[in-house]
């Protein structure tokens, strides 16, 4: 390997001393006319050894030959030009100094601009050749596609596609008209996205490649939009955080995922604000292998604590989070407690044994029709006896802080999971008058390909061959992705002083029908090949959730995507000690008696009939 590089090396400066004798000849024809005086020819062919064995080394050390030919760049024309007036400045201050006659100034300006010219140009030309540029834009192959974007990741991704044989570039598709009729690397700019149907109808294309991971989210959705309802095949490149952090590289071109119409901005943090609060310390996680759980997980990894605690029920789910931090992060140290949120005892071992300073609240049994009916009473138990076993723990040791995941559905709430995560954050209310330990609540809606909801579902049943099962033509949620929902849990917690409730900004509800419209065109299907069912909504299901209670007011905070609301006053004594008493009770209870008695702590919960 290295005798072939330096073998290379060699040649091209072989080839970079021909052109300097070349040059240095023609230097002499040109400012005689093609007509060089015998004695102007002879002081020429004497100081051709002088200026061969100055350039050469200068050539050479000044790097000249670090560079790939095959991707000669401006960066390669620049080592050239510094290299030749280098050498140039040598080769005058040479003939001066030792007075050699004979050897025009003319010839001393000329013969660096030519070499210039032969140099770069040689590279130049050699690389057109390899890119296959020299004999035109000549297709072989190569499926056509168009490319939706006019920006830097467009360039380079039609400089890497033009290496391929599987991908013919028939057009650019811009945002704003006024860029057609323009050219990109020799593509011709061909349409707007509003017009991709007819654009896609004209070049007989199947699929389309966003590349615009530098504009809005917004804008990037429009864009995908646009090309799934043109009936097109949608490809996208990577992200714009990951191509700069060097994951992956543009032409790593991959399909659109309904994450990607989402359309949601990326998250701002406190970086340096959670590296205070969370690096070099303890961190508990409850319900550390769940969707939520084990995001949160591994967000709180980037900020190197001291120690993670995941603390998980499921021994699988445990495991394979497990497996992941030996795998993707080494260095952060973690520490795998099996146990139930429920259970006082092992609450009290894991809390004495890692002493945290912050207690991530995750573990909740969230499935709506599942705890409407006889899980009932487990759902109390789950999420409010657990909830209230961890905080309490959390205070007997000295927690710092502990953040409660919470849910839009806890805001006046129809079904019975919905009123135990609402029971839940009126629990850590009263119990943040006592103590030193501030409980902060963060409440959002659904979010994308999370345990149980419908996005796994959807994709089974079109893998299926479908139908696809709606509830209900008109239902609507809130949604964000799962990184995203992490990312501002943390942002909130370290915001929170104690007591309050985070709302996430969730952005506009979507329509579950909407969504399951999209997984099938963007699964390659049409609504005639996996049909739509609508089968009526389930116990407890609302047609929307709602993120605020009637009796809140939301603040706006320093964080875009956060809103504070200052709940009710908390509950008194009394009401702290009737709930623990019923709490205290050996289950289970009837779903009906649990709906009542929830009704009694939860005055805004309606059961549905």
């Amino acid at each position: 390997m290295y005798s072939l590089i330096a073998a290379k090396r060699t040649l091209a400066l072989v080839h970079d001393l021909v052109a300097v004798i070349v040059c240095w000849l023609l230097a002499y024809w040109l400012r005689f006319n093609f007509d060089v005086p015998e004695l102007f020819l002879s002081g020429a062919s004497r100081t051709l050894v002088l200026v061969a064995c100055i350039h050469a080394p200068a050539f050479w050390f000044l790097g000249l030959y670090r560079g790939i030919w095959r991707y000669a760049s401006l960066m390669d024309l620049r080592r050239i030009i510094l290299a030749v007036g280098f050498a140039s400045m040598l080769v005058a201050a040479a003939v001066y100094m030792l007075a050699i006659p004979d050897v025009p100034r003319s010839v001393l300006v000329l013969h660096p601009l030519l070499l210039v010219l032969s140099m770069g140009g040689s590279r130049f030309a050699y690389r057109a050749w390899r890119d296959h540029m020299l004999y035109g834009r000549v297709v072989i192959g190569g499926e056509p596609v168009l490319v939706i974007g006019t920006g830097d990741a467009a360039d380079r991704l039609l400089r890497e596609l033009g290496h391929s044989v599987d991908w013919s570039v028939v057009g650019l598709v811009a945002s704003d008209a006024r860029q057609i009729g323009h050219e990109l690397r020799g593509t011709k700019i061909v349409g707007c996205v509003d017009g991709l149907a007819q654009i896609a109808q004209q070049f007989a294309v199947r699929k389309a490649i966003v590349a615009m991971p530098e504009a809005s989210a917004n804008g990037r959705r429009q864009a995908m939009e646009a090309a799934v309802q043109a009936g097109l095949s949608v490809l996208t490149v990577p992200s714009l955080e990951d191509m700069l952090a060097g994951k992956v590289s543009v032409s790593q071109i991959r399909q659109v995922q309904l994450e990607d119409l989402l359309g949601r901005e990326a998250v701002q943090l406190d970086d340096s604000g959670l590296r205070g609060w969370l690096g070099e310390h303890v961190v508990l996680v409850t319900g550390a292998g769940g969707s939520i759980g084990s995001e949160l997980v591994r967000q709180i990894a980037a900020f190197r604590p001291r120690l993670i605690v995941l603390f998980e029920l499921s021994e699988f789910a445990l495991y394979l989070l497990e497996q992941e931090f030996l795998e993707r992060y080494p260095d952060v140290p973690i520490s795998c407690v099996i146990g139930d949120v429920k259970d006082v005892a092992i609450l009290d071992r894991t809390f004495a044994t890692y002493s945290p300073s912050v207690v991530f609240h995750a573990a909740a049994y969230k499935h709506v029709p599942l705890m409407e009916g006889e899980n009932a009473w487990q759902a109390v138990r789950n999420n409010v006896i657990g909830s209230r076993c961890v905080a309490e723990a959390a205070q007997r040791h000295g927690v710092e802080k502990m953040v409660l995941i919470s849910t839009d559905k806890a805001v006046n709430p129809t079904n019975v999971m919905g009123a135990t995560k609402r029971l839940a954050e009126r629990v850590l209310c009263g119990l943040q008058r006592d103590g030193k330990t501030r409980f902060v609540t963060v409440r959002f809606g659904n979010v994308l390909g999370s345990n149980g909801s419908v996005i796994p579902k959807f994709r089974e049943q079109i893998a299926r061959g479908g139908p696809i099962t709606v509830t209900h033509p008109d239902i609507i949620r809130y949604f964000m992705l799962i990184p995203e929902a992490a990312q501002l849990v943390l942002q909130a917690g370290l915001m929170g002083q104690g007591g309050e409730i985070f709302v996430l900004e969730m952005g506009e509800p979507i329509r579950i029908a909407d969504l399951a419209r999209d997984m099938i065109r963007l699964s390659g299907f049409s609504e005639e090949e996996i049909r739509i069912v609508f089968t009526g909504l389930r116990p407890g299901e609302k047609l929307y959730e709602e993120l605020l209670t009637d009796a809140e007011q939301t603040l706006p905070t320093p964080h875009p995507k956060l809103r504070v609301a200052r709940a009710e006053d908390a509950p008194d004594t009394a009401w702290q000690n009737d709930l623990a008493g019923w709490l205290a009770e050996i289950g289970p209870e009837a779903p009906a008696t649990v709906k009542a008695r929830l009704q009694r702590f939860v005055p805004e919960y309606l059961p549905q009939q």
